[in-house]
């Protein structure tokens, strides 16, 4: 029953992801323009985006309920690395949705003019807009686009490691995912915490997410000390063959060669 529960959600943020990915392609390529953006209603730029309180607190149960799903802490030490990503995502969907801190302090302190208008808070894609390189509306929708494809390889990454796990029965993991890195299911998460990044960049996650990485860089080794209390040799082996977060390409190759 769990299992068909963390399918669910999964296959539910999947499609969220590729509605987003198709909407930014679509506005990228010309056949659809947003509402809300400039070109497509400047009352975007202009009108209070803000205060919208009941979209945070859904935004942060969706990606709350979606974390815990597939990285529940085994052990009561562990809740404090996942008490990290989930003040991570309150502090990004409260800025998001409800009180715009960042917008506010680039705009008084560094007197940079910055609506409060919901586009703007794509600080990346007015980044490219005021630099001149494309316009606000191309701009947005790259941001979506490349922000929607990252979240997705995260929470692809999560399922599938989740779901080698699932089905070991507590042996070791070496197939499938586990092939090219050792923890597979944090570095979804990390991608994840980028692809948010990318979409809505502020003062407090831009600052807290190094000590999100550094958390779960920790959790991992611990975890790795214990893999070898469990499996001995086999982990050792395993873990000089196989990164720790970031795949080999010369690996990688190297098994589509032989395979």
């Amino acid at each position: 029953m769990k299992k068909i529960l963390r399918d669910l959600i999964a296959s539910g943020f999947i499609v969220l992801m590729v509605l987003a990915l198709l909407s930014g392609v679509s506005v990228l390529l010309g056949f659809e323009k947003p509402e809300n953006i400039e070109g497509g209603g400047h009352h975007a730029f202009t009108d209070y985006a803000y205060g919208k309180w009941a979209s945070t607190l859904l935004s942060i149960g969706l990606f709350s309920v979606f974390v815990l799903s597939f990285l529940t802490p085994l052990k009561k030490k562990n809740w404090r690395t996942l008490g990290i990503y989930e003040a991570f995502i309150i502090a990004l969907f409260s800025e998001m949705y409800g009180f715009p801190l960042t917008i506010y302090v680039l705009s008084s302190l560094f007197g940079l003019n910055l609506s409060f208008g919901h586009a703007e808070g794509h600080l990346l894609g007015v980044l490219l807009s005021k630099a001149g390189i494309m316009s606000m509306e191309a701009a947005w929708a790259l941001v979506m686009v490349t922000s929607s494809a990252v979240i997705f390889l995260g929470l692809f990454l999560m399922s599938t490691g989740w779901s080698r796990i699932h089905a070991s029965n507590g042996e070791l993991v070496t197939d499938g995912i586990y092939k090219y890195v050792r923890h597979p299911q944090y570095l979804g998460l990390i991608i994840l915490t980028i692809g948010l990044l990318i979409q809505w960049p502020t003062i407090i996650t831009l600052a807290m997410w190094p000590v999100l990485v550094l958390m779960y860089y920790r959790l991992a080794k611990r975890e790795e000390r214990e893999a070898i209390e469990a499996f001995g040799e086999r982990y050792e082996e395993y873990k000089k063959q196989t990164p720790m977060f970031l795949p080999s390409v010369k690996r990688y190759f190297t098994h589509q060669v032989s395979s």
